[in-house]
């Protein structure tokens, strides 16, 4: 007989504290966003991608040489080996390039020769290599797939300039770069997410960081956790103007349907970096001589707010996803690369997680994830099934 066993349960591990970090918080609350201790949303104001590259992995904010070695080490890593190239074009026009982005951090691990040298500054040195080539893979993938050759990077330009031109072969426009800067900022750490546990459980095995970091691309693949705001800009197309908002509200609501972009598993009040990106989103329409998305987006966010108090009698908050969608879309980037985008950003935290994971001083080494589980299968009587020839089934 299976001896009886009452464990706690807890669906999702909602609630579960599974690992101490020092790398970022969440305080759902008030609605903040900490890397290191550092406001997200000063650092977004104040820093560049570089230099949250640099926090996250070292610790602390870069000072001039350490910032100016940083971009010289990852401009010296962007490009990417002729063999990935040529994988890439093996690859048929409608993969879903988040598949395509899994697959190729995958085989970028084959081509390093380091990649199994267990060594803790060996492991930042792999992090920068997959923070400076998974953007220049997603810029290869996005030309190949539209017939065209991959553009070299530019040791020049910083990585979103860089992420930006490569995608176009033209060099980007000053304030888009800068959006795209302040987008990679925002995105690159969010505490235990479901993609950086994934990145952790695997790193706990003593796997090398690409492993980890393929793990997290496929968690980020799947539409619980990444892609909301693909459906929020497919949400934004289908309203098209401002005078179906309120019968597409009620109506998605009516159908017990979710309006997308608002609500949160873990803030209590707006995201914090949400209405970072609702001027960009305004600006870069304006660029493009088109900011019905950023309005339509504005008055949703209002009147779902309204119509949700009305008819559930609750507050909904607004999500990071809410402006990124029209934002990406007002700058020319194509729908099925707004994930990818979230991960060439993320990256830099699930690396940080991983270094954590498996360095960190108070726990040098790692300790296997390993939970339980409670078995609610049935046996064949008071005791364990016997087994019964195929001829008597």
């Amino acid at each position: 007989m299976a001896e009886e066993c009452t464990p706690t349960i807890n669906t999702g591990l909602r609630g579960v504290t599974v690992a101490s970090t020092k790398i970022s918080d969440v305080i759902g609350a008030k609605g903040k966003l900490i890397y290191r201790g550092y406001l997200a949303s000063d650092l977004a104001a104040k820093a560049g991608f570089e230099e949250i590259v640099h926090l996250l992995l070292f610790e602390k904010l870069p000072n001039k040489d350490q910032l100016t070695s940083l971009k010289q080490q990852l401009a010296a890593e962007r490009q990417i080996p002729k063999s990935i190239i040529e994988a890439l074009k093996t690859c048929p026009p409608s993969a879903l390039p988040m598949d395509v982005l899994q697959a190729a951090v995958a085989l970028l691990a084959t081509t390093d020769k380091e990649a199994a040298d267990k060594s803790r500054p060996m492991a930042t040195r792999k992090a920068i290599r997959l923070i400076a080539k998974l953007a220049t893979v997603l810029a290869a993938w996005e030309r190949i797939r539209k017939g065209k050759e991959p553009v070299t990077p530019d040791p020049t330009m910083n990585h979103a300039a860089n992420f930006l031109y490569m995608l176009t072969g033209q060099k980007p426009n000053p304030d888009l770069v800068h959006f795209m800067d302040v987008a990679l900022v925002l995105h690159a750490e969010h505490s235990f997410n479901a993609s950086t546990f994934a990145a952790r459980e695997v790193a706990s095995t003593r796997a090398h960081m690409y492993a980890a970091v393929s793990a997290a691309i496929g968690s980020l693949s799947g539409e619980l956790h990444g892609g909301a705001n693909v459906r929020v800009m497919e949400m934004l197309l289908e309203i098209g103007s401002p005078d179906r908002i309120a019968s597409y509200i009620n109506k998605t609501l009516d159908e017990g349907k979710l309006i997308m972009g608002l609500g949160h598993a873990v803030y209590q009040t707006d995201d914090p970096r949400a209405h970072i990106l609702a001027p960009m989103s305004k600006r870069a329409g304006e660029l493009a001589g088109d900011t019905r998305w950023y309005e339509i987006s504005t008055i949703l966010e209002k009147e779902g707010k309204k119509i949700f108090k009305e008819r559930k009698k609750i507050d909904i908050y607004v999500n990071v996803d809410f402006y990124s969608a029209s934002l990406y879309y007002s700058m020319g980037i194509p729908v099925d690369l707004y994930t990818p985008i979230f991960a060439i950003s993320r990256v830099a935290g699930w690396c940080a997680h991983v270094i954590e994971e498996q360095y960190a001083e108070a726990a040098p080494k790692p300790m296997l994830y390993r939970p339980e589980s409670k078995y609610i299968g049935e046996y064949c009587g008071p005791d364990e099934c016997s087994f019964v020839p195929i001829e008597k089934r």
